[in-house]
């Protein structure tokens, strides 16, 4: 399988060739994928950035992965581009807003698998939580600065 990947900031090429990956841009990569996973941080940059001109790019036999933030992807256009034909299929971890009401159109589809934000559920991935959060606790009852604090402009 050949593997795209777009960014803001390209790897070392050495890195690429170790992978055997080959960096595009987003332009490119959407009409060429058969797979499109997508693995960014939501920002005002990324909010909706697949919307009805991303899935319009996309082959009919694409299928859309996203595992990253819900907002990333516009959860109307999604629908219009799934119940058109205009791709294949959808799988997503994610949802705007989440949880995904229960009259959300996107819940009627059969090419639409939704998982209920499980990313996370790996027993490694659940000991590291469970151990940030009993190092949090444990520095806040000593009154230290909390070492996995997610709004440290508190400190300021």
């Amino acid at each position: 399988m050949k593997i795209f990947y777009t960014s803001k900031h390209r790897c070392d090429q050495d890195l690429e060739k170790l992978l055997d990956v080959e960096f595009t841009t987003f332009e490119r990569l959407l009409p060429e994928a058969d797979f499109v996973t997508i693995h960014t941080p939501l920002s005002d940059d990324t909010y909706h950035l697949f919307s009805d001109r991303q899935f319009e790019l996309m082959k009919q036999s694409a299928i859309l992965i996203n595992t990253a933030r819900g907002a990333v992807v516009d959860p109307e256009a999604l629908y219009r581009a799934l119940a058109n034909g205009q791709i294949a299929g959808a799988a997503i971890d994610v949802t705007d807003p989440e949880p995904i009401p229960t009259d959300s159109p996107l819940l009627t589809l059969d090419n639409l698998i939704i998982t209920p934000h499980i990313g996370s559920a790996s027993r490694q991935t659940r000991e590291k939580m469970a151990n940030m959060a009993i190092a949090n606790l444990i520095a806040g009852l000593k009154g230290e600065r909390l070492p996995n604090c997610v709004n440290p402009e508190v400190y300021q």
